[in-house]
């Protein structure tokens, strides 16, 4: 029988990421498949996920992508695992469409919820009973709590939580646990930075696997109604060769962006910005995602041969589609926390300028305002923008072909190049997947 849980918090900050890590790797220490995956739009989470587990994880967000590709792409995943274990996003209830409750109830999948019981005892079963009664459609199975001081601390909210509540308590975790994730300005530090040591991911493991009834919490998670995976037929539109930025500067794609784009055709070739000193031989377009090229801006400023390479692939008309970083990497170039002025392509004529606060947060749905990269006039997409760079004002002959939901235009055109600071996930609209892969093939005119 099919097994998963969903791993939600009060609010962000109550340890669901540390215990969602702490589980993954107590069941693989088990020989267990698990296969992770991550609610909401988070590009950071997943790759902790994979870090501890193998295995590749996915983002179900129910606003960005449907919830017909959610559901599609969780039984898809989950098909070859022995457990699936989503991780929630901020407090269970927050995101609306886009929350873990939201995401548990259409996908009929328990909630486990972590209880940051620090500084609380008896009170703590008032924050769980109110978790329990909000929404009666969510099914909140099952409690962890998380930074517990003592037996005593333990005995008092255990007592508290029996006497008022219905979710299982499954166990906790001591406020003394020696495990942190480095920080910085947009999250935690990403897993293919190493940034937690095999022996920190072993003792967060042997912690949990002392202290969580794994056993029980296996058993809650068998899924008492799965749901059918519904049939979607995928249809190669063409035959393209695209190039994908992707190191440690640019390192963030949704997954199932790239599997969409090699469904529908495309043969994806990696390469690095930050050390290769040309192109892909032989593509139909260039795709730069999101990442931190702000933290390797001198390198990649001084490789001006990629530089060079990408500014004269621009140039002859060759297409390029940079989001967010990529997107500042297309600039003249990016003005540092230090004001420190590093070139960059210099496609689009404004510079990037780091901020000392977060610039913009939020879901997007853009519209197209005219034929483009990603298809006709009227075509809308979703995703989510989250930076702390600002551009310059755009010279107003750049062509804008988004319109926001914000009341704002993007989506800035030169030639085929296409860039701006939207994360777009593709499974919003599949056939926009098609018309780039088109387009590439056969760039008869300019976006611009």
């Amino acid at each position: 029988m099919a097994k998963a849980v969903i791993i939600a918090g009060t609010q962000s900050g109550s340890g669901k990421t540390t215990v969602t890590l702490g589980l993954m790797a107590a069941l693989a220490g088990r020989g267990m498949r698990v296969q992770p995956f991550k609610c909401g739009p988070d590009f950071i989470d997943p790759t902790l996920h994979k870090l501890v587990t193998g295995r590749i994880s996915r983002n179900l967000d129910m606003w960005m992508a449907g919830e017909d590709f959610c559901r599609e792409t969780f039984l898809k995943q989950s098909s070859e695992a022995d457990i699936s274990i989503i991780e929630g996003v901020m407090g269970m209830f927050d995101g609306g469409a886009s929350s873990s409750a939201a995401l548990a109830e259409k996908l009929s999948v328990p909630v486990i919820l972590v209880l940051d019981v620090r500084s609380a005892a008896e009170s703590a079963a008032a924050v769980l009973k109110g978790f329990e009664t909000l929404d009666p459609h969510v099914e909140l199975a099952g409690v962890i709590f998380n930074r517990v001081a003592s037996p005593r601390h333990l005995q008092l909210v255990s007592d508290a939580v029996r006497k008022h509540c219905q979710a299982e308590i499954l166990g906790y975790l001591p406020g003394n646990i020696n495990f942190a994730i480095p920080e910085r300005h947009l999250g935690l530090h990403m897993g293919e930075e190493d940034p937690l040591s095999a022996r920190s991911v072993t003792e967060l493991a042997e912690s949990i696997a002392t202290h969580v009834d794994l056993d029980r919490l296996l058993e809650i998670a068998k899924l008492t109604n799965p749901s059918e995976a519904a049939a979607v037929a995928t249809k190669k539109t063409a035959a393209v060769r695209l190039a994908v930025a992707r190191d440690k500067a640019f390192c963030f794609y949704y997954e199932d962006n790239l599997d969409l784009l090699r469904q529908a055709g495309a043969e994806l070739v990696f390469f690095s910005p930050l050390t290769d000193t040309e192109l892909p031989v032989d593509i139909n377009g260039v795709y730069f995602g999101g990442g931190y090229p702000e933290l390797y801006a001198e390198r990649l400023g001084s490789n001006r041969k990629m530089l060079g390479a990408v500014k004269a692939w621009a140039e002859k008309g060759g297409c390029i589609y940079g989001e967010c970083g990529g997107f500042m990497y297309l600039s003249e170039g990016i003005v540092g926390h230090d004001k420190t002025f590093h070139r960059m392509a210099g496609i689009f004529p404004v510079r990037a300028h780091m901020q000392g606060r977060r610039a913009s947060l939020g879901y997007r749905e853009i519209t197209l305002v005219k034929d483009g990269l990603f298809g006709a006039a009227g075509t809308v997409l979703r995703g989510h923008e989250f930076h702390y760079s600002a551009i310059d004002e755009m010279d107003p002959s750049v062509a804008r072909i988004y319109a926001v939901n914000n009341d704002t235009q993007e989506g800035y055109c030169y030639k085929n190049v296409l860039g701006g600071y939207m994360h777009l996930h593709f499974g919003s609209s599949r056939d926009a997947v098609h018309a780039m892969l088109r387009f590439m093939e056969n760039p008869a005119r300019n976006l611009s």
